[in-house]
């Protein structure tokens, strides 16, 4: 019998480093620029897509892989015998976990497990990540599964964004609608719950929100203890590094990556968003 192959999608923004070293296969979706389409981390960066959007008179837009794309992805990783689990985004923020669904149902005979993560970006890159590390110690797929189901509950993302105006025109705002036509220099700090964007709390001005992520984060170290978590960010590096040093310096046992979003969350959340994802760790605790 075959190992466990774990497959994602790119909104999982996880650094190729990772994908990489623990073998994780990346489906891409793509982002449209007019006629002209971008197939996320393949054709285009982060950093040019946050170029091309400076300059973009129209919002771009997103597609998910078809079950065409997953159906060739997922005959190839199990043509010698081993099982695959693929783990993706939001079922409520878009149609990929759909066609992965689609894709498993033409290949019954095949070892196909879909799951929907509930979240996006590092949100599902940490689940992928962490299925890849039980995959590649030889895991099996019902153990492996074991690992993301409890991850999937417990994986926390909070984030701020500059302006509401890319997750209201993308129309991936959810339940946040409530922030919309809120007065100059409110600074939405917004959360994911059952697979939706939802608010969390509206504050003034792009600094105190950032502090207001420092004291979820707070809080939830002193109740929980150690944590596994990522910074992210949508063309922001420099504050995301002044954040990530603060952070640091509070939570010294606290690893943290710092990950840039992709196009197509970048679409979504605009230029400017940064967000903290993190889940507790009873193995360093």
């Amino acid at each position: 019998m075959g190992q466990v192959k774990i497959v994602t999608d790119s909104t999982a923004d996880l650094p190729e480093s990772l994908v990489k070293e623990f073998g994780i296969h990346v489906i891409p979706l793509k982002v449209s620029f007019g006629d002209t389409v971008y197939r996320e981390g393949i054709d285009i960066t982060s950093k040019e897509f946050f170029e091309k959007l400076k300059t973009s008179q129209q919002l771009p837009r997103t597609s998910q892989p078809s079950p065409g794309e997953f159906k060739e992805l997922y005959e190839e990783l199990t043509s010698d015998g081993s099982g695959v689990v693929s783990i993706h985004l939001s079922s409520l923020m878009s149609g990929t976990y759909q066609s992965a669904v689609m894709a498993r149902k033409e290949l019954a005979a095949k070892d196909i497990t879909v799951i929907d993560s509930k979240t996006v970006s590092m949100g599902l890159g940490l689940v992928a990540l962490e299925a890849a590390k039980a995959a590649k110690a030889g895991k099996t797929t019902d153990e492996i599964l074991t690992i993301i189901n409890e991850l999937i509950n417990k994986v926390n993302i909070y984030f701020v964004v500059d302006t509401m105006e890319y997750l209201q025109k993308g129309g991936r705002i959810g339940k946040a609608s409530a922030f919309l036509g809120t007065m100059l220099n409110i600074k939405p700090v917004l959360t994911i719950k059952e697979g939706l964007v939802v608010p969390f709390e509206k504050i003034r001005g792009k600094a105190k929100a950032l502090e207001k992520l420092m004291d979820v984060i707070r809080e939830f170290s002193e109740q929980h203890g150690p944590m596994q978590c990522a910074l992210v960010h949508a063309n922001a590096l420099d504050e995301t590094i002044q954040l990530h040093e603060k952070l640091i310096s509070q939570f010294k046992y606290c690893e943290m990556m710092i990950c840039e979003i992709g196009a197509v969350v970048g679409t979504h959340g605009g230029p400017g968003l940064i967000g903290f994802v993190f889940y507790e760790d009873k193995a360093q605790a």
